[in-house]
């Protein structure tokens, strides 16, 4: 099968076009003030999360249908009146700059990270009982932070939807599989999660992640996979399976596609060469600056994805009903997200001079010292709802913005913005780009998943008390 039957033209195109970092960058290309701009340009980006939460609600079929023309209205609802308003010349910067140093190279880690861990296929019936599921999502949990959530996501959900195929409720397993594996899990490494792989740009050590949120996370992990057993033994005592499995059983476990693996730990050498590599050539387009470490590790991973296609048995893809339409709708998505949410950054980048001064102002006490409490509900809120990535990098600026002092001095202000960033991506199903994708391969495979606000309850019924719990124990 020729690789064109593999990837759709517009996936193809996209990858063609990468050249930038992999993960976002807060330097614009020309600075947009964020002191002089209204709060209600944050209205587009406010519009395009209702989209999200609402129309699949009231309008299924047009959602389904035109998710990316809804998402471009909303981008084009920031663009042209800024551009009026504005300048082209600004506009088109930011414009630039958003795709080239920010939405492309954050697809390009998606789409091969979706490549690779679609490629390979965990062979075998494995019975969804309480005590597999936990285990599932505990091992989920390790692999977060050594191959990326969305890696560890794409890995598992799967071979954990197989497992679960003859339960009568399933929406549970992949509600508290997105809590765990596509989001807390991820907290230990600069690998584990974007926000953490920018403060390892920014100078803060690999492994200082993993020493000093060690406690909380396997905290707030445990406690999660206690909470998750106890109620999937509950909805497993009550309801039963159903009288049929619809996977055959068979004798073992065992990999297919397993050549993927090395493939998975190419990308993973290249995001950690990224960061260790430091190189004076740089090339500039229009105002954004790409570097060659970057350029060499988006090179690397088009190459992973296009090898993985390639090498990849279409036994194997067919076995794990691999499809594009989860990447694609993310990719649509998240286009809009990364272009509205300029002017959202920009004022909270203005810091207690802008707009939003009365949310940075929270997170200092009176006696000017940073509010580690504080930090971690400021970041973990806005990380809910804006991307995670640029939301770290902003109250890492707040916080001074030198690695050496938070990782001394104000060591409990870097934990908090750090763990903030992470954990609570998984309060809604845009805090975290696995989060959508996992709900996508559910849905796909007929398992009845919350709606938006749906997910926010359950996120409010188990995440919100545990962060509550966490805040007191930890961040006092």
């Amino acid at each position: 099968m020729s690789l064109s039957l593999h990837v759709p033209r517009r996936l193809r195109l996209l990858a063609a076009a990468a050249l930038p970092t992999l993960t976002p960058t807060l330097a614009f290309a020309a600075e947009v003030d964020g002191r002089v701009l209204s709060p209600w340009w944050g209205l587009p980006f406010a519009g395009l999360l209702l989209s999200i939460a609402l129309m699949p609600l009231l309008t299924p079929s047009f959602w389904h249908h035109h998710v990316g023309k809804v998402s471009a209205a909303w981008a084009l609802a920031f663009l042209l009146p800024f551009a009026a308003i504005h300048g082209a010349g600004l506009a088109g910067a930011q414009l630039l700059h958003a795709l080239l140093a920010e939405y492309i190279p954050f697809i390009l880690l998606l789409i091969a990270l979706f490549a690779v861990a679609g490629g390979i296929h965990i062979r075998g019936n494995l019975r969804g009982t309480p005590r597999l599921n936990t285990a599932i999502l505990a091992i989920g949990a390790l692999l977060a932070s050594l191959m990326g959530t969305t890696g560890a996501s794409m890995l598992l959900i799967r071979p954990l939807i197989r497992a679960n195929d003859n339960r009568r409720h399933r929406a549970h397993v992949i509600v508290f599989f997105i809590f765990i594996v596509s989001n807390v899990g991820g907290s230990l490494t600069p690998l584990g999660d974007p926000p953490l792989f920018l403060g390892f740009l920014k100078g803060v050590d690999f492994f200082w992640t993993a020493r000093n949120i060690l406690p909380e996370t396997l905290f707030v992990v445990g406690v999660l996979l206690a909470l998750f057993h106890a109620l999937d033994r509950w909805y497993y005592r009550k309801e039963g399976v159903l009288p049929f499995d619809p996977t055959p059983d068979t004798r073992g476990i065992r990999f297919e596609g397993a050549v993927n693996f090395w493939l998975l730990g190419g990308i993973i050498v290249l995001v950690l060469s990224s960061g260790i590599w430091k190189s004076p050539v740089s090339f500039d387009i229009h105002g954004t600056e790409l570097g060659l470490p970057g350029l060499v590790r988006d090179a690397g991973l088009v190459a992973i994805t296009l090898l993985s296609l390639r090498i990849t048995a279409p036994k194997v893809h067919a076995d794990n009903h691999f499809g594009w339409a989860p990447m694609a709708e993310v990719a649509k998505l998240f286009a809009g997200i990364f272009l509205t949410i300029i002017p959202v950054i920009a004022m909270l980048k203005a810091g207690i001079h802008g707009p939003f001064g009365a949310v940075v102002s929270l997170v200092t006490r009176p006696d000017g010292q940073p509010d580690p409490a504080m930090y971690f509900w400021a970041t973990g809120v806005l990380s809910s709802f804006l991307d995670n990535a640029p939301t770290y990098l902003v109250f890492f600026n707040t916080a001074g913005g030198d690695a050496q002092i938070l990782m001394g001095t104000h060591a409990a202000t870097l934990v908090a913005v750090s763990a903030g960033a992470v954990y609570m991506g998984a309060n809604t199903y845009i805090g975290n780009a696995p989060n959508l994708m996992v709900k996508s391969i559910a849905e796909s495979r007929g398992v009845r998943m919350p709606s938006f606000f749906g997910y926010m309850v359950w996120s409010g019924a188990f995440l919100v008390p545990l962060f509550i719990l966490s805040t007191f124990i930890f961040f006092r």
